[in-house]
């Protein structure tokens, strides 16, 4: 019969059991403030109405519909149609999530949104223009700024150039069809790059 080596236990030192608890409850707690600490600290994202099929994230162009007030509810700025002909792009302002093309708060509280989805973000003005908002923007100095926002769709840089060159090229091609650029349909105000952020108003575009 052979004989099975028993290999004795070590005795748990006086406190792990403690100290081991401990690591799981701290694991645990980083596991949940991954949600807590998504929104950084000063934004808040409130959900009008709920959306779905996932969040932008860095890097990709979101278009969006939106509304910039005060708190004393002065309108400052809000989204106008789309500057792409229809059924090419969704509908919205297109915006390119980078940092700098957009002011802090947008920036950070857009990612917290989905797709869909339509909320109201309060950003305090050290994460909008602080004590340097744009000429005649109309909105005073260490203002703190609210959007209404509908995350209407988004899609990665690369989708959008895509899609852009294709509409360039339709639209070179029709030219030619049509005799130049001086005739119907002709390339002349066409687009000429990928989204790169909302009209040069205040916010949320780049003022940096």
């Amino acid at each position: 019969m052979t004989e099975v080596t028993r290999v004795p236990l070590q005795p748990i030192a006086k406190g792990s059991l403690t100290k081991l608890w401990l690591g799981v409850i701290v694991a645990i707690l980083i596991g949940a403030g991954v949600a807590w600490a998504a929104v950084p600290a000063g934004v808040s994202v409130d959900e009008l109405v709920a959306g779905s099929g996932g969040s932008p994230s860095e890097g990709d162009v979101a278009f969006v519909k939106y509304k910039g007030t005060l708190a004393d509810g002065t309108v400052f700025d809000e989204s106008g149609p789309s500057p792409f002909p229809p059924g090419i792009f969704p509908e919205g302002t297109p915006m390119l999530l980078q940092e700098g093309q957009l002011v802090d708060g947008f920036f950070q509280g857009i990612q917290q949104m989905e797709r869909g989805g339509k909320y109201l973000l309060n950003i305090p003005a050290e994460l909008a223009y602080g004590a340097n908002p744009p000429p005649q923007s109309g909105i005073p100095a260490n203002s703190d700024l609210i959007f209404e926002v509908e995350l209407v769709d988004f899609m990665s840089q690369a989708d959008a150039e895509r899609k852009v060159m294709a509409l360039q090229q339709a639209m070179e091609a029709q030219q030619g069809a049509q005799g130049g650029p001086g005739g119907p349909g002709g390339a002349s105000g066409g687009p000429q790059g990928p989204p790169q952020g909302p009209p040069q108003g205040p916010p949320p575009g780049p003022q940096n």
